[in-house]
C-alpha cells in the first residue's frame, strides 16, 4: 500500500520548491481589491486579462513608494513569491512598487480628482479669502531649496514687513506627503499665522506627486489658515492646486500674490493724501463762498436787525431789574439804620449815662415797686458800677 503524506507535509514541499526557485521577480499587473491596512501593511491583487495573484506589502517597505496605488492602476512590481500554508495559496511579497508608466499616474490623477470635486473639495463656496496685509506668512516647501530662497526674495522686496515662517517638508519622494501634511497641521495650532503657501519648484509628474496626494489634498482643505499653492510651473498642475484657496503659476508668483507691494502702497498714501487736501481746500472754500454769500443776503441782514432789537429789548429789561434791585436794597438799608437807631436808644449802658438807675434784687431786676422786697439786700446799678445796700 502507498504511504500517503499530510496536507502540511505536501504544502511544505510546493512552498519549498516555488518559493527556492521564484526568489525574485519583477512583473506587471493592474492593481484592484487594494487596502490600507491600519497595521500600515498594503494588501491587494495583481491582476492582468487571464490570471490574478494576492500581494502583500509590508509597514516600512511601503514607505518607499511615493504614491499612494489605487485601484485601476498598472504598475510594476519587484518581490519574491510565497505560500501562505493555511489556505494553501501562494502570494507574492512585494519589496518595490512604481508606476508602468507616467500614464498611470495620469489615470491616477484623474481619478483622485474626479474623487474630491465631486465631494465639493474644490467648490468655491470652501474657498478662504486671502487676507491683504499678512503680518506672519507660514511656508510649506523644503528650506534649503531655490524656490524658497526665490519666496524670501519677493518677500523682502514687495513687503518687508511681513514675517516668515518655515515649517519645513520634504517634498519628493517617499514620505514627502505625511511630512507636507505634518507641516501643514503644525502651522494651524500656532495663532500667529495669517497664511500658508505650499510650494516647491517644478519637476515631473513624479517629482511632484507628493502634491497629488489625497492626504495633502485633505489637510490644505480642513486648514483653518487660508493656503495659496505654487507648486512646478506656470504649466503645472496638481491635486493641491485645485484644493487651495489660491492658485499661483509658481513660488515667486504665490510670493507675489501673498504679499502687498509696498511701491504701491507709498504710492496710493501719496495720491491719497494729495487728492485729500485738493479737496480739504475745494470743501473750505465752498463752505466761505456760500457763508459770504449768505452773509450779504437780504435774509441775513434782515436776521441781523431782527438780533438787534432783540439786544436792544433785553438791555431794557436788564435796566428795570437792575433798578428793581437797587430800590429794593435802598429800602432795606433804610429799615435797617432805623432798626439799629432803636436799638442804640435801648442800649442800658446809654439810659444809665442820661442818670436813670437799675434796681436789681434776687438776680432779677425791679421794674415796679411791688416787686421789692423791705429789709432785703438790693443792688443799684450806676453808669460807673454797682452799689449794695442790706
Amino acid at each position: 500500500m502507498e504511504l500517503a503524506i499530510s496536507v502540511s507535509e505536501l504544502t511544505s514541499h510546493i512552498k519549498r520548491v516555488i518559493e527556492e526557485n521564484f526568489t525574485q521577480v519583477k512583473i506587471i499587473g493592474e492593481i484592484s481589491n487594494f487596502k490600507a491596512h491600519v497595521s500600515g501593511h498594503w494588501y491587494f491583487t495583481l491582476k492582468d486579462s487571464s490570471a490574478q495573484i494576492n500581494c502583500t506589502m509590508w509597514r516600512g517597505i511601503n514607505n518607499y513608494v511615493f504614491f499612494t496605488p489605487q485601484d485601476g492602476i498598472k504598475v510594476i512590481l519587484t518581490g519574491r513569491v510565497t505560500v501562505y500554508p493555511p489556505r494553501g495559496t501562494y502570494q507574492l511579497d512585494v519589496k518595490s512598487m512604481k508606476p508602468a508608466g507616467e500614464g498611470e499616474l495620469q489615470k491616477a490623477f484623474e481619478e483622485l480628482k474626479r474623487k474630491l470635486n465631486n465631494e465639493g473639495l474644490f467648490d468655491e463656496e470652501f474657498k478662504k479669502q486671502i487676507p491683504q496685509f499678512p503680518k506672519v506668512i507660514g511656508i510649506v516647501t523644503g528650506s534649503d531649496t531655490a524656490s524658497f530662497r526665490d519666496m524670501l526674495s519677493v518677500a523682502e522686496r514687495r513687503y518687508p514687513l511681513v514675517k516668515i515662517v518655515i515649517a519645513p517638508a520634504k517634498v519628493q519622494g517617499e514620505g514627502a506627503a505625511e511630512e507636507i501634511v505634518k507641516s501643514i497641521k503644525q502651522l494651524n495650532r500656532r495663532k500667529d499665522i495669517d497664511l500658508i503657501i505650499v510650494s516647491r519648484g517644478g519637476g515631473s509628474l513624479e517629482d511632484l506627486w507628493a502634491f497629488n496626494e489625497e492626504i495633502v489634498a485633505r489637510a490644505i482643505f480642513e486648514s483653518k489658515i487660508p493656503v495659496v499653492s505654487g507648486v512646478g510651473h506656470e504649466i503645472d498642475f496638481t491635486i493641491a492646486d485645485f484644493v487651495a484657496d489660491l492658485r499661483a503659476p509658481t513660488p515667486s508668483a504665490a510670493m507675489e500674490l501673498a504679499t502687498p507691494d509696498k511701491d504701491e502702497i507709498l504710492s496710493y498714501i501719496s495720491n491719497f493724501s494729495f487728492e485729500a487736501k485738493n479737496r480739504i481746500f475745494e470743501v473750505i472754500t465752498n463752505l466761505r463762498d456760500n457763508v459770504t454769500q449768505l452773509s450779504n443776503s437780504y435774509g441775513f441782514k434782515s436776521l441781523s436787525g431782527s438780533l438787534n432789537n432783540k439786544k436792544q429789548l433785553l438791555d431794557n429789561y436788564l435796566f428795570r431789574i437792575q433798578t428793581d434791585i437797587s430800590n429794593f436794597l435802598n429800602r432795606k438799608k433804610s429799615n435797617l439804620e432805623l432798626l439799629a437807631k432803636s436799638v442804640s436808644s435801648n442800649n442800658v449802658e446809654i439810659i444809665l449815662k442820661k442818670g436813670f438807675v437799675l434796681v436789681e434784687q434776687n438776680n432779677k431786676f425791679i421794674k415796679r415797686k411791688s416787686e421789692l422786697e423791705i429789709n432785703k439786700k438790693i443792688n443799684l446799678k450806676f453808669t460807673d458800677g454797682k452799689v449794695e445796700i442790706n
